[in-house]
């Protein structure tokens, strides 16, 4: 047999292997409200060659590609367990098994990672929590798309509305808005079916009823009419930041207020992963800061708590947005007026100062500045830091390469060592930022990270993580991940 045979043979076993996977993830998922990931990565509703992309791609951050023959047999013992719901990542069983070395059956071995989630200490699964859009753009609709995609067993939770303008509804709005959630320019095709029910203004998303309110005004929506009942709004608008703006939200039917822009005055700024914690349970109101920021102050809590960090400087290389124009015509900010798909534009970005609010123990000064290129989505962060101790760029490759496997933040922070990765590569990433490992340079005390951020799809998982998490949704992971 040559080894263009032998290699297909392996080829052919492997997709077996990975679609009798997809059986298995889904049950536990609809079910028992598991989700089963690989290495941070979600394998629920993924295709046979998702799967196995998933796996190869393992050895980008772990040095090692990981075979579904490795993973399947920890999957089929999932499924033999009483699972409450949770999250599993089979990639970190398989590494932890593989050191350990008291000679555990994969059945024991995987029996005792995960008993946090079995029998008595099981969370119970909850009532699913209403979630309420407003505004339904470019991060709206992205959201939008995360809720009905994470809807699973029904539990968790579930979008009941999103409110839009209704001054002057036109003709067909409804299916025209529906159509801008079915199709994305960048980020492809929704992953389900929609329809229409113009005669009740609904829009059923893979079986979600997702009512439509028409409202100019927070003020004129009583949202117990529709049946929503302790809601969290998300405010995807950016028209008001503070908190007697978003006040103008609790109205009755909603008990809390997300905004996905920096927030102003004593809103909270949260960053998932860094401060999530932070946040008080009868905290009403509260911000998700910006992409930038979610791409930013998760490595600089990973530099900070390992090196120290006296002060720094980001640069951030942005795509445009639909608040520049797409010819050059008027604008209230400076340079933005310009033609985005034309230019590359310097503007400001808050991103820096809103650092603070994320992480108020860093002393450290830092600044910042941002050039919108004509890219329509994926950004770069370059941040510049001045350490207090000295190290290698060898101890920090292999330092945030660990942080991005096993560390609390491995949802934030990803990790790719591809030589000729690009910006678009990353469309589509959850992580909040991904560190460009070819890119890290270190001179001494002086460290400067390349961080690549999907500005809108990595930024709206940040988002749902927020929501999950002050929700009560948000379900522990295993194995369990040394603080």
């Amino acid at each position: 047999m040559t080894v263009n045979d032998d290699s297909f043979t392996n080829w052919m076993i492997r997709e077996e292997i990975a679609e009798s996977m997809i059986p298995l993830i889904g049950k536990l998922h609809r079910e028992r409200d598991v989700t089963v990931l690989l290495h941070s990565r979600s394998l629920v509703n993924k295709s046979v060659v998702s799967i196995l992309k998933t796996h190869r791609f393992a050895r980008q951050i772990a040095g090692a590609e990981l075979s579904v023959t490795e993973t399947m047999p920890f999957l089929q013992a999932l499924t033999t367990l009483d699972l409450g719901p949770s999250q599993i990542d089979l990639g970190m069983l398989v590494n932890r098994y593989q050191a350990d070395e008291r000679g555990l059956s994969v059945e024991e071995f995987t029996a005792e990672a995960v008993a946090g989630a079995t029998g008595a200490n099981k969370i119970e699964r909850r009532e699913a929590r209403d979630v309420v859009l407003y505004g339904f753009g470019r991060i709206g609709r992205l959201v939008a798309r995360l809720l009905i995609e994470k809807a699973g067993s029904g539990n968790g939770l579930r979008l009941r509305a999103i409110v839009v303008r209704g001054g002057g509804r036109a003709a067909e709005d409804l299916v025209k808005r529906a159509s801008l959630l079915r199709r994305d320019s960048i980020h492809g095709q929704f992953q389900g079916t929609i329809t229409v029910d113009e005669a009740s203004s609904t829009i059923v998303a893979n079986g979600n009823a997702i009512k439509v309110i028409y409202a100019d005004d927070p003020a004129a929506v009583d949202y117990t009419e529709y049946g929503i009942r302790d809601a969290i709004l998300i405010d995807n608008t950016g028209k008001w930041r503070d908190r007697e703006g978003l006040s103008k939200h609790l109205r009755p039917g909603i008990e809390k207020v997300v905004l996905t822009a920096p927030g102003k005055g004593d809103v909270p700024n949260i960053v998932h992963g860094v401060n999530h914690d932070t946040v008080k349970p009868d905290e009403q109101i509260l911000s998700c800061a910006s992409c930038t920021t979610n791409a930013i102050v998760p490595p600089l809590k990973a530099m900070e708590d390992e090196y120290g960090v006296l002060r720094g400087h980001v640069e951030t290389v942005h795509s445009f947005t639909n608040d520049q124009n797409l010819l050059d015509n008027y604008h209230k900010s400076e340079r933005r007026g310009r033609s985005a798909p034309l230019n590359m534009v310097i503007t400001e970005t808050g991103a820096a100062s809103a650092v603070a609010k994320a992480l108020p123990d860093l002393k450290a000064k830092i600044s910042g500045s941002s050039i919108r290129v004509p890219v329509p989505d994926v950004s770069i962060a370059i941040l510049n830091l001045q350490l207090a101790r000295e190290t290698t760029r060898e101890e920090v490759h292999d330092y945030l390469r660990e942080v991005s496997l096993t560390s609390p933040l491995k949802r934030q922070i990803d990790f790719i060592t591809a030589p000729d990765a690009v910006s678009s590569d990353f469309i589509g990433s959850r992580h909040a930022s991904i560190v460009d490992a070819g890119a890290l340079k270190v001179d001494g005390d002086n460290a400067i990270l390349y961080l690549w951020y999907d500005n809108e799809f990595g930024y709206s998982c940040q988002v749902v993580r927020v929501v999950q998490h002050v929700s009560g949704v948000e379900y522990p992971t295993f194995p369990a991940t040394a603080v």
